[in-house]
């Protein structure tokens, strides 16, 4: 009894709201396995037989079905509860990674790859985003910044810190297509966690309003962001925020070993780096957005700051070569920039505090959209354009998110260090007392 209240207090210090702490364990263990295929699916395609053009475009159609299903998230979340969803998650990865390296890898066919990957684009955004969702309508509104933090920390310690560093020891035992099956369990292991361990009930039920239609739902997920135009901006913002992510996952890896000169294992290494920093940087503009205002943390940070970063993450190598200790160095400050976006969660919850529910599915819109944006761009710019042209592609991108985020005002006054969160409402505003169900 004594014991209780200390890991209790603990985690309320942490900004980490207790009855969801097994969930974020469990987005860390689950991210992993997603993660495991980052730093090395694109070149081993390559090495299949697959045209460079067409493994851009087999990683496109995967980030469309994932922009649909971080859509669906959200929506569904507000229907079903995000429980059920994150589910469907589960075993909608579990089904599709088993036929996409059981048929469409051996068969080395690409329509069957479009078909088989495409499919698996629909699974982890549901699981990792319909958390998010309930992260939303569970923390206490003080403490929403750092809650997302913890969970942006989460995602990418998973996608792809750790899955990258499990890639690089298990490909020189098991090779590249025994990785991808042992990154199925370590998926299942993760989604099981939070869904068998966590027992808070707001997550078990439908968010939206009671007499809701579900077809009301879904399409009060789309119209939000005409009807309140600074939830559509943030969509947007959240889009640019990681489409330069997810393309130079595409791009980088090849770039850095046939050009730079580094080595595969230095390549994995130096993403798990930069990602590595992601995981802590979180959590430092998580707290610093509840301090010091959100909406200038993002635009700030955020956006200006990946604008100089995306630029040096491609300069310094290309002028240095295989000088590790600088590309390294390029590679933490591009990870540690891109998490001055983490406040836009907070944020989006702030702009429409009635309808948090549709406000995440259009951010996670946007988050989804981002996965295959980045794939789309190095698709149709590599070749006319080279590295160095996507690269400016994606710093412009990060240049207006900056712009675009000063519009993101809410009803609050921008003072104070209480709603002083970048225009957070006051905690009366949303009452963290009040059910969860209730104006989501």
């Amino acid at each position: 009894m004594t014991n209780t209240p200390m890991p209790r207090a603990l985690l309320s210090r942490l900004g980490i709201p207790r009855p969801l702490s097994w969930g974020y364990l469990g987005l860390l263990v689950f991210m992993t396995g997603v993660g495991v295929e980052a730093g090395f699916l694109s070149p081993y395609l390559e090495d299949l037989g697959i045209p460079e053009a067409r493994v851009a475009m087999v990683f496109t159609v995967y980030g469309v079905t994932g922009a649909v299903a971080a859509w669906l998230s959200g929506a569904l979340s507000d229907l079903w509860g995000p429980r059920r969803v994150m589910w469907l998650g589960l075993v909608s990865f579990v089904v599709t990674h088993v036929f996409f390296l059981a048929v469409a890898v051996p068969s080395r066919a690409y329509p069957l790859l479009l078909v088989g990957y495409g499919l698996r684009g629909l699974a982890y955004p549901l699981f990792a985003y319909a958390f998010l969702v309930w992260i939303a309508a569970v923390a206490p509104p003080r403490q929403m910044g750092s809650a997302m933090g913890w969970f942006w920390s989460a995602f990418s310690a998973g996608l792809p810190t750790l899955g990258s560093l499990t890639a690089s020891l298990l490909i020189p035992v098991l090779g590249e297509r025994g990785t991808l099956w042992a990154a199925l369990g370590v998926v299942t292991a993760g989604g099981l966690l939070p869904l068998l361990l966590v027992r808070e009930r707001t997550g078990a039920a439908r968010l939206a309003a009671a007499g809701e239609s579900p077809l009301a739902g879904l399409a009060g997920s789309l119209t939000i962001l005409v009807r309140e135009p600074r939830v559509g901006a943030g969509a947007v913002v959240r889009m640019l925020n990681t489409a330069s992510q997810f393309g130079f996952l595409v791009m980088l890896p090849a770039w850095f070993t046939d050009e730079v000169g580094l080595s595969d294992a230095q390549w994995l290494r130096l993403l798990a780096i930069m990602f590595a920093t992601n995981i802590v940087t979180n959590l430092l503009f998580g707290v610093v957005g509840d301090r010091a205002g959100w909406r200038a943390t993002v635009a700030w940070c955020g956006g200006v700051g990946c604008t100089a970063s995306t630029l040096l993450l491609y300069y310094v190598p290309a002028g240095a070569g295989d000088r590790y200790a600088l590309c390294v160095l390029v590679a933490v400050l591009y990870g540690a920039t891109l998490s001055g976006y983490v406040p836009l969660s907070a944020l989006m919850t702030a702009i429409a505090p009635a309808h948090k529910g549709r406000a995440m599915a259009a951010l996670n819109l946007g988050a989804g959209a981002s996965t295959f944006v980045g794939p789309l761009v190095v698709s149709l710019f590599r070749g006319p354009l080279g590295v160095a042209g996507v690269v400016w592609i994606f710093a412009g991108f990060h240049a207006v998110s900056a712009l675009l985020t000063l519009v993101l005002r809410t009803a609050a006054p921008d003072s104070g260090p209480e709603p002083g969160t970048g225009g957070a409402p006051a905690p009366a505003a949303v009452p963290a007392a009040a059910p969860a169900p209730k104006g989501l």
